[in-house]
């Protein structure tokens, strides 16, 4: 287990992964994975709930490159780089071999349904338990989600509001997992493009992005230059 501005992530490869995914949806109580990034840390600084629900999550990943940089800067070793993207396309196959529902819930509207076609042109034995945009604050919503009882539920509101969502509704959401996933519809769906495999590989998917969207310039400011600064002097104030 890693550690990194007081958050902590595991150390797991993907294999690793995917087994305690796979365990957690034959439990009878629901588990909370997150997908840590450099933005994630930045706002715990300021958030102390949100750092709080990150280190009580059942199983936290790293999905963002600059983990791997800010472990390494702060003296430790970081796994495998697991993105929402990859883990979703993973967990669709899981479900659909194990015959497991899924339920898709954010993202703006109509991307939801988006997402569920893709990964069901995929994998078709995918059960689809429901899509709906939604937003956090909406009556009833949890309700709505509980009536197709699904095994997986994937919520796409953005973070700390998708992992708040899940950590808040813990007791009342009848699944056995939920991740908060982001912008991850938008990629499947292909809504927006993701970056080529080798930018990804070399920890450049933040250059595609800004190339593509220069509306981004200040998360991925955060994300490649606050994000080291802050681990850095972390270190150097904790010696």
């Amino acid at each position: 287990m890693a550690k990194i501005l007081d958050v902590q992530i595991d150390e797991l490869d993907f294999k690793q992964v995917m087994r305690k995914i796979a365990d957690f949806c034959l439990g009878k109580r629901l588990r909370q994975i997150v997908t840590v990034n450099p933005e994630f840390l930045v706002a715990t600084q300021h958030d102390e709930e949100f750092k709080k629900i990150l280190n009580a999550a059942d199983l936290s990943v790293p999905d963002g490159f600059g983990l791997k940089i800010g472990a390494w800067l702060s003296g430790q070793k970081l796994g495998e780089r697991i993105t929402g993207v990859d883990l979703t396309w993973e967990i669709a196959k899981l479900a659909s071999e194990r015959g497991w529902s899924v339920f898709l819930l954010g993202g703006k509207s109509g991307v939801a349904y988006k997402t569920a076609q893709r990964l069901k042109l995929v994998h078709p034995k995918l059960k689809i338990a429901g899509t709906y945009a939604g937003s956090p604050e909406e009556r009833g919503i949890v309700v709505k989600i509980n009536s197709t009882k699904p095994n997986i539920l994937l919520v796409a509101f953005g973070a700390p509001k998708q992992d708040k969502f899940i950590y808040n509704n813990r007791t009342r959401l009848n699944t056995q997992v939920a991740m908060g996933v982001g912008g991850t519809f938008d990629f499947i769906s292909a809504t927006t493009p993701r970056a080529p495999k080798w930018m990804r590989a070399l920890g450049l998917e933040w250059l595609y992005r800004l190339i593509h969207q220069p509306s981004r310039i200040g998360r991925i400011f955060t994300a490649v230059v606050k994000f080291p600064l802050m681990v850095i002097w972390y270190k150097i104030r904790n010696k």
